[in-house]
C-alpha cells in the first residue's frame, strides 16, 4: 500500500471525529466547543509533523497517491474542452488525452497523460503508460497547434512509455524521439507542468517546453526508483535509496535548471485541495503564456534549443 496513505490513516480518524463532534454539538447537554477546538490544534500539529518535510521516498509516494487529481482533473476544470482521438494511424491510446481547449479564456492546445482512476478506468488507460499510438497522437497534435498558431500547454503524469512487447514492434522509442522532434520544431509557445509522476522518455516526450512546472510533490527522472534500484543493486527494494540518490524532487530540478517554476501543494498534498491546486496550475500556466506570447516563432525555437542544451552543461 501507498506509504502515505498509510500515514494519512490516523489522521483521517481524528477528521471524523472533529466532523462527527461539530454534527452532534448542539444536540448535547454540555459545551463541547473547547474540545472540539483542542482536537482541531491536534490536527494541525500532527499534520505539520507528517507533512512538514518529506522525504524523497515520501514524495514518491505522494506523486502516486490515489486521490491524487489525475490529467482528466485538469482537462475538465478547463474552460472548454473538444477532445481529438486517434493518431490517424493505428488507434486512440486512451493514456494520451487532448484536444482543442480554453485556458482563462485563451485558445490553446491541450495534452494530458492520465492513469486512471478505478480499475476499469486504469485498463482502459493503459495505467498511464502511453503506447506508440499516444506519442502519435501528440506529435499530431503538436503539429495542428503550430498549423494553427495556437499555444501547447501539456499535463504530464506517467511512471513511463509502455515497455511491453507490441509497443516495442511498433516502434516505441521512433515514436517518443518523433514526438520530441514535433515539440523542438513547433513554433509556438508550450509550458508543460509535471502533475504527478514524470517518468523517463515516457514523461520527457510531453515536457520538451519553453516553461516547465512541477507540481511541489511530483517527481521527475530518467527512471522510477525500484527500475534504478533494480538496475543498481538487483533489488528492487532499495527503491527508497535510489529515490534519495536520483534527485527527483521538484526543489532539486529547479536547483539543477531543469525546471523553471514549483507550484505548492496544500499540506498533506494537493488530493486535500484538488479544486484549489489545479486553479494554482492554471495560474502558473496562464502567467508563462502571457510571457512567451510576445516571442516570435523563430526565436522561441531558438530559446527552447538553448534551454535544453545547458542542462547538465558545466555552471
Amino acid at each position: 500500500m501507498n506509504a502515505i496513505v498509510e500515514r494519512e490513516r490516523g489522521l483521517l480518524e481524528l477528521e471524523e471525529r472533529i466532523a462527527d463532534l461539530k454534527l452532534h454539538a448542539a444536540d448535547q447537554p454540555v459545551d463541547l466547543s473547547n474540545e472540539i477546538a483542542a482536537l482541531e490544534a491536534k490536527y494541525v500539529e500532527i499534520q505539520r509533523e507528517m507533512f512538514g518535510t518529506l522525504t524523497p521516498w515520501q514524495r514518491v509516494n505522494m506523486a502516486r497517491h490515489p486521490k491524487r487529481p489525475l490529467g482528466s482533473a485538469y482537462l475538465d476544470a478547463l474552460d472548454a474542452f473538444d477532445e481529438l482521438h486517434g493518431d490517424r494511424h493505428l488507434a486512440d491510446d486512451r493514456a494520451v488525452v487532448g484536444g482543442f481547449a480554453k485556458l482563462r479564456g485563451r485558445r490553446i492546445v491541450v495534452i494530458a497523460q492520465d492513469k486512471g482512476g478505478d480499475t476499469k478506468e486504469k485498463i482502459v488507460r493503459n495505467f498511464g503508460m502511453p503506447r506508440p499510438e499516444g506519442y502519435r497522437k501528440v506529435q499530431r497534435l503538436v503539429r495542428l497547434a503550430a498549423h494553427l498558431r495556437l499555444p501547447v500547454v501539456t499535463f504530464v503524469d506517467t511512471s513511463g512509455a509502455d515497455p511491453g512487447i507490441v509497443s516495442e514492434e511498433r516502434a516505441q522509442s521512433e515514436a517518443i524521439a518523433q514526438s520530441l522532434v514535433a515539440f523542438a520544431e513547433a513554433g509556438v509557445p508550450i509550458v508543460a507542468t509535471v502533475i504527478g509522476e514524470g517518468g523517463s522518455g515516457g514523461a520527457l516526450a510531453l515536457a520538451l517546453a519553453d516553461h516547465v512546472i512541477m507540481l511541489e510533490h511530483s517527481v521527475y527522472s530518467v527512471a522510477s526508483p525500484e527500475g534504478c534500484a533494480a538496475i543498481l543493486w538487483g533489488e528492487a527494494s532499495k527503491a527508497e535509496e535510489a529515490a534519495a540518490r536520483l534527485r527527483l524532487t521538484s526543489d532539486d530540478l529547479l536547483g539543477f535548471g531543469i525546471i523553471d517554476q514549483i507550484v505548492p501543494e496544500p499540506l498533506g498534498g494537493a488530493h486535500r485541495d484538488p479544486e484549489g491546486t489545479i486553479a494554482r496550475v492554471f495560474d502558473a500556466v496562464d502567467g508563462a503564456l502571457s510571457r512567451l506570447a510576445t516571442i516570435a516563432p523563430d526565436a522561441l525555437r531558438a530559446s527552447r534549443y538553448d534551454k535544453f542544451r545547458r542542462i547538465g552543461a558545466p555552471a
